[in-house]
């Protein structure tokens, strides 16, 4: 997968995340925050397992030890918090991505899990990884959104293609 295709899935998950976050508007905090049949307990919950992993993976890729944060660690009490440090997280990896060259995205990436354990993978399946970690837990969302009788909005990369001009319709 080329530099310029993974510029568009950084580009595809911020625009994904603000429509889950406007559609989780409309919902009261109790039912925004409320403990449902799911991987992470709710909606709330289920957003920041997606900030949290891109704060650990960003980290990684830009060589600093990532944040000493639980994959299930709630950080900011509301949806306005939480979709504000969306944004500035969603701006840091399109610009990380952004700025990649064909070599870096070759290259390994050396890391350690949260346990300690070494590993390695070139850096463009890493990346690879953490967009599909996205799409799944934005399919989680959107179930949630369901259960609570929200319509979930589309989350497609083609419908995101089309909104940016950058697709046929169809």
């Amino acid at each position: 997968m080329p530099s310029e295709y993974l510029a568009v899935l950084a580009q595809h998950s911020a625009w994904a995340n603000q429509r889950l976050y406007r559609a989780c508007e409309p919902l009261s905090a109790a039912d925004y925050l409320r403990e449902r049949a799911s991987t992470f307990g709710s909606l709330h919950a289920t957003l920041h397992h997606i900030m949290v992993v891109d704060r650990t993976w960003i980290a990684r890729i830009e060589g600093r030890t990532p944040p000493p944060l639980d994959e299930n660690q709630i950080l900011y009490p509301d949806l306005i918090g939480l979709r504000v440090a969306c944004l500035a997280e969603d701006e840091r990896l399109r610009h990380l991505v952004g700025g990649l060259s064909e070599v870096a995205l070759d290259q390994p990436l050396y890391y350690r899990n949260r346990r300690g354990d070494r590993y390695e993978a070139p850096l463009r399946l890493v990346l690879a990884h953490l967009f599909d970690q996205h799409a799944r837990c934005r399919g989680e969302v959107a179930a949630l959104l369901s259960q609570a009788g929200i319509r979930a909005p589309s989350l497609d990369l083609l419908c995101f293609l089309r909104e940016a001009g950058a697709a046929p319709a169809g």
